[in-house]
């Protein structure tokens, strides 16, 4: 990697000479925000870049202004219908991508919910793990072996992931009190540790996977907070900032959130990011267990990058969807 990018590296400064002729990306979530932004800047530079979304009619509204810059630069986004929610969309949307034949050159696993009220998926299970963890681990399997040697996968993580490791005990809740940071929390360290599992699956034939943290920024998946548990959250942050000399907590834009999915996809080294967690463009460095959470502070915590707990999760994953992979 020739040139240092930061927190403030948009999308376009990331990818700025990149040329993505060529390459088929598939992002999940186009249908608000990041995801749309991911879809727009790939597409841009002439990626052919395959949108899933929940919502297809939305997600066409979405991402029309950048589907005519794409057609500019020789690059397109065509949609797919995938409910990470549902298996039976998850694996039809995989099949539908399967009987196409095509390779599939990357992988942005984008979509996510977060801090949802207790709830269960079609298959029953708890709502953040299912469609954050299951559904993209269900997806990104089923779609391996169209991606070629070179090929990457990047899945969506967090820094929430420091608010717990995975329970592979009771992964829905039956016995553990509901909370919805810390269910978001248990899925993020999922997405973490599936790209640890993954790229140690894949990297022998040239294919590796990577976890990254966007920062934190004002998008839909902050839906189930209101506006008074938001401005306390900052209020909070801004607290702990001071007490450490530091400035105070600045949302990053869409652009600059993204741009880590996209320098973590294109831009990197394989050997740098594989089995990685990245933020701020830029791999990320283990932290102590009991570091204060907030989304301006760096680290991953050990667990999140535990080679046997990969191996762990992803057993009890294979289980939980009935598929081995």
């Amino acid at each position: 990697m020739t040139e240092k990018f930061g927190a403030t590296s948009t999308t376009d400064d990331v990818l700025s000479g990149v040329d993505l002729h060529g390459k088929r990306i598939l992002v999940t979530g186009v249908s608000a925000g990041l995801g749309v932004e991911t879809a727009r800047a790939l597409a841009a530079r002439g990626a052919n870049v395959i949108g899933a979304a929940r919502n297809l009619e939305k997600a066409g509204e979405a991402v029309a202004e950048a589907r005519r810059e794409a057609a500019t630069a020789g690059g397109s986004i065509d949609l797919v219908s995938l409910d990470l929610a549902n298996l039976a969309s998850v694996r039809a949307c995989a099949d539908k991508l399967q009987e196409e034949g095509k390779p599939i050159d990357i992988i942005i696993g984008n979509a996510g919910v977060m801090a949802t009220p207790l709830g269960k998926t079609a298959d029953g299970f708890e709502t953040q793990f299912g469609t954050n963890h299951l559904g993209h681990f269900v997806l990104m399997n089923r779609l391996a072996s169209l991606m070629p040697s070179g090929g990457r996968v990047v899945i969506l993580a967090s820094s929430g992931h420091r608010f717990a490791n995975v329970d592979l005990e009771d992964p829905g809740f039956e016995r553990t009190p509901y909370e919805p940071f810390l269910a978001y929390g248990r899925a993020k360290t999922a997405n973490i540790l599936f790209a640890v599992g993954f790229d140690q699956r894949h990297r022998g034939r040239g294919v590796r996977a990577a976890a990254v943290h966007p920062g934190g920024i004002r998008t839909e998946l902050g839906r189930h907070m209101d506006e008074g548990q938001l401005a306390a959250l900052v209020e909070r942050i801004n607290g702990q900032l001071a007490s450490e000399g530091k400035e105070p907590f600045k949302y990053k834009t869409v652009p600059q959130g993204a741009a880590t999915s996209v320098w973590a996809a294109v831009v990197a080294s394989a050997e740098d990011v594989g089995g990685r967690y990245c933020e701020n463009c830029h791999v990320s460095e283990v932290v102590a267990d009991d570091m204060v959470i907030t989304p301006v502070s760096e680290g991953v915590r050990r667990y999140a990058l535990d080679p046997a707990g990969a191996d762990a999760l992803w057993r009890k994953s294979e289980e939980m969807v009935g598929e081995s992979f």
